[in-house]
């Protein structure tokens, strides 16, 4: 049976890829940092046959060891916080270097196939294609444009560098999955920081809606894609944007106000005339101020046709999140 060894393995996504890999009967050793993270994974899946490892994405101890015995390497681990850091580097570098290790650990112990989680943000923000244009995985974000957070920069540092050591090394064979924000239901109450953008909103911590887009998917799918990416040979050396469909924030605030009227989520906009006054001395609207006019979203038209399926729809994954929240926060 084909073992596969997973990063991050405690995050949103990859507790989903677990439960994805466990039904299907894989095998799977599950990197984690700490003893409590790997507590939270056995109690999702008690008597499951999981193996696990102890790994720290910004050091260089027992990668090659952890990894030994397996086929697949799926690489989720990467920092992803809900506002811009001071020190940009405090996410790129473990992004970007977290990936280069766990490549060359696989390659050391003949690890051929791998899945990496990227991000749209690696996608969206082509400097030479409009920016009101849509994007498509043919598109790379530009670190370079001024527009470019940590987060994006990292994201897309780390794929450009997982893409380039495949090429030295072309025995590997890459899938990059590339989600949008992701949404959907939690497994427990250690969700991820999109659906901390749902409980923003639902609660009232965001009384207006920011006047910008986001590309949106389900956790559920972005599952299935990571797993159905091992076996299928048209996914080796192709990347797939795992989008369903881009909301402005306001239509986000109107679904989850249709789902409950007792929320507090936002159904009006925050007008850009405004944004561009505030967001030159509020911190948190300064993305805000970079986006302006920009439009994120990118096409998941070659997932579903690779994969041979269509998304959940966008509405249901935002409603699946503010009931997880509703659910955990109790």
């Amino acid at each position: 049976m084909t073992k596969v060894f997973v990063t991050g393995a405690s995050g949103f996504i990859a507790k989903h890829i677990l439960r994805e890999l466990l039904e299907k009967g894989y095998d799977v050793r599950a990197s984690v940092r700490s003893e409590r993270r790997k507590a939270e994974i056995e109690a999702l899946f008690p008597g499951a046959a999981l193996e696990f490892a102890f790994l720290d994405l910004t050091k260089d101890e027992g990668w090659e060891t952890a990894m030994a015995g397996c086929d697949v390497l799926m690489h989720t681990a990467s920092p992803f916080p809900l506002g811009e850091p001071k020190d940009p580097e405090t996410l790129i570098r473990p992004a970007v270097d977290g990936t280069l290790r766990a490549l060359k650990a696989a390659k050391a112990v003949g690890i051929k196939r791998v899945i990496l989680t990227s991000s749209c943000a690696a996608i969206y923000k082509d400097a030479s294609k409009p920016k009101t244009a849509p994007s498509t995985e043919a598109n790379w974000t530009d670190v370079n444009d001024p527009s470019v957070g940590a987060y994006e920069a990292s994201k897309t540092m780390a794929e450009k560098a997982a893409w380039d050591f495949v090429a030295e090394n072309p025995q590997m064979e890459l899938t990059t999955i590339n989600p949008g924000g992701v949404f959907g239901p939690s497994m427990d109450a250690h969700y991820g920081t999109s659906l901390e953008i749902v409980e923003q909103m639902i609660t009232g911590k965001v009384p207006m809606a920011p006047p910008m887009n986001l590309v949106l998917v389900d956790v559920r799918d972005v599952a299935r894609m990571h797993v159905a990416a091992i076996d299928l040979e048209t996914a080796k050396g192709e990347r797939f944007a795992a989008s369903t469909d881009t909301l402005q924030f306001v239509e986000m605030g109107r679904i989850l106000k249709n789902w409950d009227a007792s929320t507090k989520a936002p159904t009006r906009a925050l007008p850009q005339w405004l944004v561009r006054i505030l967001g030159r001395f509020v911190p948190d609207l300064k993305p805000i101020l970079a986006n302006l006019g920009r439009n994120l979203a990118v096409s998941g038209a070659k997932a579903e046709r690779a994969f041979g399926f269509k998304f959940i729809p966008a509405e249901d994954a935002l409603i699946a999140s503010a009931e997880s929240i509703r659910q955990f926060s109790k």
